[in-house]
């Protein structure tokens, strides 16, 4: 399983956008062939900071939605709204502990 977080900032007059556009294709992107899970969080320090969390079966699958028609919409759209450069990292799980 890949672990991706997706850390975005946004223009302050923006965030709304975003979250209008999130709503919109929230459930395109949880349901691409992979993905098992999908949260969106806000940063409690920095009102208009993001992170998408998201679980992919593989990388794959992960870099297949990159390609996806759904993707080809959604990042443009939310690239227009940054004020500052996205940073994504990829992790695998090492330790659970319910």
């Amino acid at each position: 399983m890949i672990i991706r977080v997706v850390r975005m900032t946004f223009q302050e007059d923006r965030v709304n956008d975003f979250l209008a556009l999130f709503d919109e294709y929230k459930e395109a992107i949880r349901n691409q062939p992979g993905c098992t899970h999908l949260e969106l969080w806000k940063d409690i320090h920095q009102p208009n900071s993001y992170s998408t969390f998201s679980h992919w079966n593989t990388e794959e699958d992960l870099n297949n939605y990159r390609y996806s028609e759904t993707f080809g919409k959604v990042w443009p759209a939310t690239k227009v709204l940054f004020s500052d450069k996205p940073v994504a990292y990829s992790h695998e799980q090492v330790v659970k502990i319910s």
